[in-house]
């Protein structure tokens, strides 16, 4: 019995990671830095703030983790507040949820007022009791600590709740720790659809399609 739910951001309830591809190149070019191969995805698995202590680490940036977080938020601030667009079939699903009283929460790698400020424009805001980030928890999703979290304030255990992911290693972590996942497609994340599909419990490319086939 499907108690809760809880939701991923990016490529999941907005469509949004193309605006993240290749960002953090792009911040250290505008600094003047040459990035490596591969940075982009080496990053894509990391917090925010994790992401931050490598490239000062790795660049010898002469900035706190802090001031890097706050100056790539700036670069991308105005497409949470005026674009992000929802994912195909978010409100219908989210509608249907909360018809059969399943509670709801966000848990997401990101920024809690960007994140918010797009789900608030987009009319979803308020079927979310809560917005769990990484950097509140002091974790990434390679850790299933966030959604540990979420199921606690939910009042549910993880094989009554719904975890709604795109990638694979945050999908990957909710399943080891006994949720119930469904994988939610996105083209940023096509590399891995096979191995999405044999590893959640539902797969579906638009999310109103989960309707037909989760038991609550």
């Amino acid at each position: 019995m499907i108690k809760a739910a809880i939701f991923d951001v990016d490529g999941t309830l907005l469509d949004s990671l193309s605006a993240w591809q290749k960002l953090d190149e792009k911040y250290l070019e505008n600094n003047g830095i040459k990035p490596e191969p591969g940075l982009s995805e080496k990053l894509s698995v990391m917090s925010m703030e994790s992401g931050a202590s490598y490239l000062k680490k790795q660049y010898r940036l002469d900035k706190t983790e802090e001031e890097i977080v706050e100056e790539i938020l700036q670069m991308i601030s105005d497409f949470y507040r005026f674009q992000a667009p929802l994912k195909p079939g978010v409100k219908e699903t989210l509608n249907w949820l909360k018809h059969n009283e399943v509670r709801i929460v966000v848990a997401t790698s990101g920024n809690e007022h960007l994140a918010r400020a797009a789900l608030e424009r987009n009319g979803i805001g308020d079927f979310f009791e809560r917005i769990y980030t990484c950097t509140e928890i002091g974790a990434g999703k390679e850790k299933p600590d966030i959604y540990l979290k979420a199921a606690e304030f939910l009042g549910s255990l993880p094989e009554e709740t719904l975890v709604f992911e795109d990638a694979f290693h945050a999908a990957q972590t909710a399943k080891a720790a006994g949720f119930v996942v469904t994988g939610v497609y996105d083209e940023s994340c096509r590399s891995n659809m096979q191995q999405m599909m044999e590893m959640c419990d539902y797969y579906v490319k638009r999310m109103d399609s989960c309707i037909e086939k989760i038991i609550l």
